[in-house]
């Protein structure tokens, strides 16, 4: 019973049935404050429809834009929204919708009011708000506005975006134009990245080329080139792309290293050259003091001889190992020829006196000095070699033989020439030289000796002073040996017992042994000391006999390696290519001295045979490489003329010249190598004309750089004075235009970032300045009413007295009433005032009702254009005016002051007006054309 009496007393808002509610909310009246409580609470309603008209009631556009997202599925609830938003409801200034639009993130809403909105900032806010390209498209295909269409497409940027908008939009011309011209751009944009990815593959295929080629002289060159092509590009690799520059660079960085760890080896080897080039003269220098020394002793010997002979031995062993490494050069191979010739006649003189010497010594015995004379004759014993002391004596006797038949003193020539040869004797023994000045004594002892007379004492008196040097001498280096033989004795002995050693290093130290010893002459001469040192030496020989035979095997097989070398490198030679390349020959040449070297040693009997055979075959083969080299070296002057010739070629285009420059560089690298002195030449040559036609390119590339800098320096400053201007008057348009032309003469401008930043700049500020300009042209035609309002207020006493006495009708005359001639776009409307005024025979209330909504609608019109809203009793007119607008809108695209001019001619034209009707709508008129006269702040 409470519950029925609750719900009978209760008001009718709070009925449990919805209709009820809703019929009662219809009765609230939101501007009584109970009732407007009364409101707020039912805006919190269970039920959808009567929150929604309750909102809608309140005019509460927060309440219905935060619980939209429950209710998107209502389309009242939309449309409520939508006609708040649009201006179509409600009293909210543009401000407050603008500043709602940004709460929004419903696409389909912001798209309605996009479309439907009252004022063109408020949908360009709207139009911000939208994200997707979709909708862009939509709203630059379907807008009635032409401001919102532009910044619509405007927004568009991808390629089917473009396209779409370019085959849906049939209203605006703009609008096509700026899609294709977005489309091309983006074509262009799409060639030249291609372009870019093209040179990019074309740079990697030449460099991976390049990576694939040998080492040449401009090697390094052109990988720098590529590296620089590569990096001056401007689109960035693809990943892929990226990889193989990597990977093709690490492998010309590998080639380099390789290039320069070869040279590093050839130096190496050249070095190792010189190295043994210096040991073959310090071997010749050995030898041939040898054979002077011989020359200058006292006596030669068996000893000296076996001496003579180990160091020949040693010699060629040495000469040979150090030629099957490195050949020698032809003045070392000369000398060495020399010093074995004056051996072999040595040993050939030494032969015939061991044949001699029986005979001699028995001539000597029986005073036989005919025979003793022939058979000296018969040993043939060189003049400048120092005779055995058993030819000396048989010398002496003859001559002492000679000399008691011819009795006579000493000539001064003999005299000085034993002076010369003491001083001789003197110079050895400052040196040190043992063997060389006792041989010196023993020559020269008796020839002093057999000189007589006063001339002959002071020789005499200077060889003893000199002989007891030498003996002193003589007893230094025995007291000096004797300890170094016993030490060569334990240290061969102890070498021979040595059973942990190699076979190898076992000769070697047992070579260097012997050597030591020998190197000790007869000085502390030892028959026990000898006979140890030879006995370790035997059993040392037994120990390498077996090792020795192997050695001697592998030297068979080393001279057959050798042998087999020679054999076809000259069946090579027998019948060369016509077009051999020199870089393989010298491949094969480089490729035959590292077997050569390889197949060593060789035996000493044949080591200098075969050895002179490879340098024969090895000189034919490289007078081949020449000859073919200069060949080369011919035709890569050609190309150097060639090359200088497009230096030099002005009236060819660069690009055309550069290509020909690049072909050369191929046909270079096809060529090989030319000779060493001429190719270093030739490449520099070459490679300074071809610098000088990519210098030239560089330079061509660097003036156009700089042009398009200018260009850009130009259009920069340009865009700062137009940032800098603002126009104050409509003649300013002109100036604007100005400013136009001078950036069409600019461009088109070289496409960068810059370039499009500059681009969308200027467009912001030309579009800035445009609507100033119409801003002003709104203050001009403000201006120009405020002007002409003597005029007004004559036509409207004129009206009034026409009313109140329809016999007295007279024409108002604008030269009387105006100080300034009347603009010309009024003239028309004046004359028409006028006309209506004459015309008008009777005013009744339909006439008055018509004038009043025309005078209405005219107000209206001018508040949208002010405003941008109108009031809540309005919004019928506000529809009209908005259809009309859009009507005009798609026959031509108005300005805000040509409206604005049309509005005010019509108020101009509209009569007769009474007074009263006049005073009741003047005060907002006014009010809104000071609004418009107001500029925006610069």
């Amino acid at each position: 019973m409470h519950g029925l009496l609750r719900r009978l007393f209760a008001p009718r808002w709070q009925h449990p049935d919805p209709e009820v509610r809703r019929q009662a909310l219809s009765r609230l009246d939101p501007t009584k404050p109970e009732q407007y409580q009364t409101l707020k609470t039912l805006a919190n309603d269970d039920q959808a429809d009567i929150r929604l008209e309750a909102l809608v009631a309140l005019d509460d556009l927060d309440g219905l834009i935060a619980a939209y997202p429950q209710h998107r599925d209502i389309e009242a609830w939309f449309n409520a929204i939508l006609a708040r938003l649009c201006g179509q409801a409600g009293q909210h200034d543009l401000a407050e919708r603008q500043a709602k639009l940004g709460e929004l993130d419903d696409s389909r809403l912001l798209n309605a009011v996009a479309l439907g909105g009252d004022n063109l900032d408020l949908r360009l806010s709207a139009l911000e708000q939208l994200s997707t390209e979709d909708d862009f498209i939509h709203q630059a295909c379907h807008n009635a506005v032409v401001a919102v269409r532009h910044r619509a497409a405007e927004q568009v940027e991808s390629e089917a975006g473009l396209k779409r908008l370019l085959k849906e939009s049939r209203r605006d011309r703009q609008v096509l134009r700026l899609a294709r011209e977005r489309l091309n751009r983006l074509k262009a944009d799409a060639e030249w990245g291609e372009k870019q990815h093209e040179r990019r593959e074309v740079l990697l295929n030449a460099l991976e080329q390049h990576a694939k080629s040998p080492w040449e002289p401009f090697y390094a060159g052109r990988f720098r080139h590529l590296q620089r092509e590569w990096e001056q590009l401007e689109k960035p690799p693809t990943a892929e792309q990226d990889a193989r520059y990597q990977q093709a660079v690490m492998a010309c960085r590998k080639t380099l290293h390789d290039h320069e760890t070869q040279e590093q080896a050839r130096q190496q080897r050249q070095q190792q050259q010189e190295d043994a080039e210096a040991t073959r003269e310090q071997l010749l220098e050995g030898l041939e003091e040898s054979l002077d020394g011989l020359q200058h002793g006292e006596s030669i010997n068996h000893q000296d001889i076996d001496s003579l002979r180990a160091q020949h031995r040693l010699l060629a062993q040495r000469w040979q190992t150090l030629s099957d490494t490195h050949l020698p050069s032809d003045a070392s191979s000369e000398r060495y020829h020399r010093a074995m010739q004056r051996y072999e006649e040595i040993s050939a003189a030494w032969e015939r006196w061991l044949a001699e010497q029986p005979a001699i010594e028995d001539a000597l015995n029986d005073a036989d000095y005919a025979g003793l004379a022939a058979h000296v004759s018969a040993c043939r014993w060189p003049d400048k070699l120092v005779a055995p002391m058993l030819l000396q004596r048989a010398q002496a006797a003859l001559n002492a033989h000679q000399e008691e038949s011819t009795a006579a003193a000493p000539t001064p020539a003999t005299l000085e020439t034993l002076n010369q040869e003491l001083d001789a004797f003197e110079h050895l023994l400052e040196r040190g030289a043992f063997k060389s000045a006792s041989r010196q004594h023993q020559r020269i002892k008796p020839q002093v000796e057999a000189l007589s007379g006063k001339q002959a004492k002071p020789l005499i008196s200077r060889l003893k002073h000199l002989g007891a040097r030498l003996a002193e001498l003589r007893d230094w280096r025995g007291f000096v040996a004797g300890p170094k033989r016993e030490q060569l004795c334990e240290s061969i002995e102890a070498l021979a017992d040595d059973s942990h050693l190699d076979d190898a290093a076992l000769d070697r130290r047992h070579r260097q042994l012997v050597k030591e010893w020998k190197s000790l002459g007869d000085a502390a001469t030892n028959r026990e000391l000898s006979a140890r040192f030879r006995a370790a030496s035997d059993r040392i020989h037994e120990r390498l006999a077996p090792w020795r035979e192997r050695l001697t095997q592998q030297r068979q097989e080393n001279l057959a390696a050798r042998q087999a070398l020679c054999e076809q490198l000259e069946a090579l030679l027998e019948q060369p290519s016509a077009d051999a390349d020199p870089d393989v020959l010298r491949e094969i040449r480089d490729k035959a001295r590292h077997q050569w070297r390889h197949y060593s040693p060789v035996p000493r009997e044949h080591a200098e045979s075969i050895g002179r055979r490879f340098g024969r075959v090895r000189h034919r083969l490289q007078a081949l490489i020449d000859e073919r080299a200069h060949v080369i070296a011919e035709r890569k002057r050609e190309l150097v003329e060639q090359a200088r010739a497009l230096v030099d070629a002005s009236d060819t285009p660069i690009s055309t010249r550069t290509q020909q420059a690049k072909h050369l560089q191929q046909q270079w690298r096809q060529l090989g190598r030319a000779p060493k002195g001429e190719e270093q030449a030739l490449w520099k040559a070459f490679r300074h004309a071809c610098d000088q036609v990519f210098a030239q390119r560089d330079a061509q590339q660097s003036e156009r750089v700089a042009h398009q800098q200018q260009q850009l320096d130009a259009m920069q400053a340009l865009i700062e004075r137009m940032d800098a201007w603002q126009p104050n008057s409509p003649d300013d348009a002109a100036t604007l235009e100005a400013f136009l032309r001078e950036a069409e003469a600019l461009e088109p401008l070289p496409r960068s970032r810059r370039s499009d930043g500059m681009q969308k700049r200027l467009s912001g500020i030309v579009r800035a300045r445009r609507e100033r300009l119409n801003r002003v042209d709104i203050v001009a035609k403000v201006t120009q009413w405020q002007d002409i309002l003597p005029l007004v207020n004559a036509h409207l006493a004129a009206d009034q007295q026409a009313l109140d006495n329809p016999d007295a009708i007279t024409p108002v005359d604008a030269d009387a009433s105006l100080n300034a001639p009347m603009p010309a776009a009024f003239i028309p409307a004046h004359e028409t005032r006028n006309a209506l005024r004459t015309n008008a025979t009777t005013f009744d209330a339909t006439q008055q009702e018509a004038i009043r909504e025309e005078l209405a609608r005219l107000r209206v019109h001018l508040s949208l254009l002010a405003l941008g809203r109108v009031r809540q009793s309005d919004e019928p007119l506000r529809l009209a005016i908005q259809v009309e607008r859009l009507n005009d809108g798609l026959q031509q695209s108005r300005s805000r002051a040509e409206e604005l001019e049309a509005i005010l001619t019509a108020l101009l034209a509209l009569g007769p007006m009474p007074e009263t009707l006049w005073n009741a709508e003047v005060g907002e008129l006014d009010d809104l054309l000071s609004q418009l006269s107001r500029l925006p702040p610069p």
